[in-house]
């Protein structure tokens, strides 16, 4: 991937509540999040019980943000034990090396991932199996599934072709869906701007678009 790609991959320290104590996404203040230090034993503790709970009920379900605290317990509870067999023997219950590891998984998605997820955009179920697919096809496959509303299995099977060896691109298709397209609105201004732009480079106005964005982005976290 070039130097200047956007991370695929969590850059926040484990069990920091980066998005769950934003208030612009879930509500709650930094103050009101768990955060779960796999350095300290109390904070790592209390990470085992979370996590106990939460594979006995996962009943939270529609709470992303209820979601997004057990993820981020299991993958404190796997740095701070240093495996994922020796977090699930620390947090017993049904807390199965198979359950620990999807849920680390989450919390280890990039930033820009875990905001659609806390803002409910992205169900937390979805995000298991994104959190699946590995490098810039883990990204595109979540942007596809804010763009085109894909239900959970659809990226399920994505998710599991992309990992047989199908590009996402292939994979998407396989579904009904063409990746790298949406639907965006624009100012009367900038659309007639963009229409006359296109007009006299003879091209059409999504070569414009692209142009320009990748221009002027500037990619995040």
């Amino acid at each position: 991937m070039p130097e200047d790609a956007p991370s695929t991959d969590r850059e926040s320290p484990v069990g920091k509540p980066v998005i769950r104590g934003d208030p612009n996404f879930t509500g709650q203040h930094a103050d009101e999040a768990v955060e779960f230090d796999p350095d300290d034993p109390e904070s790592l503790e209390l990470a085992a019980e979370t996590v106990r709970r939460f594979s006995e009920n996962t009943a939270g379900a529609d709470d992303n943000v209820y979601m997004l605290r057990g993820a981020a317990a299991c993958a404190a509870l796997v740095r701070g034990e240093g495996s994922y067999k020796a977090a699930a023997e620390r947090a017993g219950g049904e807390a199965t090396v198979s359950f620990i590891r999807k849920w680390s998984r989450v919390h280890d998605l990039p930033r820009s991932i875990r905001i659609h997820v806390a803002k409910g955009e992205i169900a937390p179920t979805a995000a298991k199996h994104i959190a699946r697919v590995a490098g810039e096809a883990r990204l595109l496959l979540a942007w596809a599934a804010l763009d085109h509303d894909l239900t959970v299995r659809q990226i399920r099977s994505v998710a599991s072709s992309v990992n047989d060896g199908a590009s996402i691109e292939d994979a998407l298709a396989t579904e009904g869906y063409r990746l790298g397209r949406l639907t965006v609105d624009v100012d009367v201004d900038a659309y007639c701007k963009l229409r006359r732009r296109a007009a006299l480079d003879a091209t059409d106005p999504s070569t414009v678009v692209t142009d320009a964005l990748e221009t002027t982005l500037d990619d995040g976290p």
